[in-house]
């Protein structure tokens, strides 16, 4: 399936954290005049998510969790093309060896954009029928690691501490991190490699972990950011060349830019949209940050005054640049 939406351009305030430096004052409010957030995918997806930039092809791949479905959306021509999956969908990744894998259901699966086919690789949590799949992301070794969650009564409500991470090796064995998580959410990982970020949502942390990328092991978690009044929830996050944290805040209507060596919030984005979801950078040079966001769980009212609920937004002007994402290389 394919369809054609014409962007809208946003012109959205962009603040910078508290400084005593006149330069660096003066660099944010050139910053700030220059950032602009233009709505590039209009569709008002449920629960859109996980966004990932497709190198080879210069598409982004995001996903639509209660929608049931992946899309994949060209910059060029802009043209969507979706698959549907049967069930809940957390994320969509690339593969080495072709096509994608997601996590469907309680499933990590192989998918076959061509062919629009699912085949099914291993599943978790199989004594928890009710939880689901949520966020995923390969780590620069090829290993996927991926979270669950309970079961939702709405957004954001869920039966708690039945969540657990994973990761999933090239030959397709599971190892469990973690577990008594409530909702399994963004994770990225330092330039170094050496480190993890890792996101409970429902913690309301950005927290770290050491990072093994030669076994996978994870140590000495630690908080990294706490989440002040009126920012939301921690949702998805990516990590930028200069090491620094993008964080997009659920109910929160922004995207925060964060320094886990200090734990401060260099910047924040805001966007016509309270649930946004989750970030990546992408573009030809990285330097464009796309950013989901879902409708699911809003009452009428809010719709009106937020007509681009679920859409997928463009971040230009922010001066850094991200990094190319890895593919599974089971």
């Amino acid at each position: 399936m394919q369809s054609k939406m014409a962007p809208r351009w946003y012109v959205i305030e962009v603040s910078t954290a508290e400084t005593t430096n006149q330069e660096a004052t003066e660099q944010s409010q050139v910053m700030m005049s220059s950032v602009k957030v233009e709505c590039v995918v209009k569709m008002n997806t449920l629960i859109g998510e996980g966004p990932v930039w497709e190198e080879s092809d210069q598409m982004l791949l995001f996903v639509d969790i209660a929608g049931q479905k992946i899309h994949r959306w060209s910059p060029a021509t802009n043209q969507i093309q979706s698959m549907e999956t049967g069930d809940t969908v957390g994320f969509a990744v690339p593969r080495r060896s072709g096509g994608y894998v997601a996590g469907v259901g309680r499933s990590i699966v192989a998918v076959d954009w061509s062919a629009q086919m699912m085949t099914s690789l291993v599943d978790v949590d199989e004594n928890k029928p009710n939880n689901r799949l949520n966020d995923g992301k390969a780590d620069p070794m090829g290993r996927l690691l991926a979270g669950t969650m309970g079961k939702e009564k709405r957004p954001t409500q869920v039966e708690k501490k039945q969540g657990s991470l994973y990761s999933v090796n090239s030959d397709l064995s599971v190892t469990k991190h973690l577990s008594q998580v409530d909702i399994s959410n963004g994770l990225d990982w330092s330039l170094d490699q050496k480190t993890i970020f890792y996101i409970d949502s429902l913690a309301l942390t950005v927290d770290a972990f050491d990072y093994d990328p030669s076994t996978g092991h994870l140590g000495n978690r630690r908080v990294v950011y706490r989440m002040e009044e009126g920012e939301g929830f921690p949702d998805g996050m990516t990590v930028d060349a200069n090491g620094h944290l993008w964080v997009a805040c659920y109910n929160g209507g922004q995207v925060i830019n964060i320094d886990p060596a200090t734990g401060t919030r260099l910047q924040t984005v805001t966007l016509p949209v309270m649930k946004t979801t989750s970030c990546c950078f992408g573009g030809p040079d990285y330097s464009d940050l796309y950013v989901t966001s879902a409708s699911l769980g809003l009452a009428q009212p809010e719709i009106s005054h937020q007509p681009l609920a679920g859409s997928t937004f463009r971040v230009r002007g922010l001066g850094v640049k991200g990094r190319p994402s890895h593919s599974f290389s089971g």
